[in-house]
């Protein structure tokens, strides 16, 4: 183990996913282990700039691995983008002695910390905590578990009232880059379609197949939008749709930022354990500008351009199984 690294500052930025305080526990506890102090940075890149830093121990951690949001609370900061910002929060991370940092967040965050590691090159590593499941270098991000878990259930329970009344609902969950969350939710929750951002479906087609479900007697059918559809969303398609049928009773629910919060999964607070972990180690063994990831179950270290200029796929293999059970 390099033992250059004497003081890990860490932070959670963007936007907040369940699992962020299990990572974060981890961070600190590994950087304690590994005899090396470790600082708390509040509000994200704000908090840099504001001088917010906190010393963290074991203790501080405590009691928060099952609890949803960020104890660090988290902000986007405009002043970070800026020089000046960046120069506010170097000094800031020089006046505590902070020589390297962990961050947990999206690509927004890992965007930031890679300029700041090209100005000061202050050895950092990302820790991929966002609930769309976007970021290239990883099967899985912190949070995305959680998310689609809190979306199925509710899926479930609007199920039941669509079959009650003879009802159509269109239901729109997170994602406005990514389907991630809304194809495992249809294929979950038993949607008679999917409308994600990368799979292209004319409004005839989906016409064609509700129209179908008609004409079969089918009694009730939910459709899951990811919100970036390039349909629209689900108060749009569900205005287009009500304009052409006779047989729904048609309505529209928004779940929205109640799939953010939440008790984290025990997947997703495994997984940010072993993240957070492994941004520890990573930064000891000499790793920097680099990204957590894991891939068939072994942790990897993404670099920069790896995550920035590559696109998580949608598996085409979930794309032909939610087709398959539509019918």
């Amino acid at each position: 183990m390099d033992s250059k690294i004497s003081k890990i500052g860490v932070f959670t930025s963007g936007g907040d996913a369940p699992g962020m305080n299990a990572a974060l526990r981890a961070v600190v506890r590994a950087s304690i282990y590994y005899q090396k102090e470790v600082y708390g940075i509040m509000q994200g890149y704000e908090g840099m700039i504001s001088g917010e830093i906190v010393k963290l121990g074991a203790r501080s951690v405590g009691n928060i691995i099952q609890r949803g949001g960020t104890i660090l609370k988290s902000a986007r900061s405009a002043e970070f983008r800026t020089k000046e910002g960046r120069e506010k929060a170097y000094a800031n991370l020089k006046k505590h002695g902070i020589d390297s940092l962990v961050a947990i967040g999206g690509d927004g965050t890992f965007t930031g910390l890679h300029k700041f590691y090209e100005e000061y090159s202050v050895p950092s590593i990302c820790i991929p905590g966002t609930i769309d499941n976007d970021l290239a270098g990883t099967d899985y991000t912190i949070g995305y578990d959680t998310a689609t878990n809190t979306a199925v259930e509710a899926i479930d329970k609007i199920r039941d009232t669509a079959i009650s009344h003879n009802r159509l609902f269109f239901i729109e969950v997170m994602g406005r880059n990514s389907g991630y969350i809304a194809l495992n939710c249809g294929i979950a929750g038993g949607a008679v379609a999917t409308i994600i951002p990368e799979e292209s479906i004319t409004l005839e087609e989906l016409f064609n197949k509700l129209d179908e479900g008609g004409k079969t007697n089918k009694k009730s059918s939910l459709i899951v939008v990811a919100e970036g559809s390039k349909l629209g969303g689900a108060m749009e398609l569900a205005s287009k749709f009500s304009a052409r049928n006779n047989y729904f009773d048609i309505k529209v629910t928004i779940l929205g930022h109640l799939q953010r919060g939440g008790t984290p999964t025990y997947f997703d607070r495994v997984l940010a354990s072993k993240m957070g972990i492994a941004a520890v180690e990573g930064l000891i063994k000499g790793e920097k500008d680099v990204m957590v990831g894991i891939r068939n179950n072994v942790i990897v270290y993404n670099s920069f351009d790896t995550i920035i200029n590559h696109i998580h796929e949608i598996d085409s293999e979930s794309l032909r199984i939610a087709k398959i059970l539509s019918i």
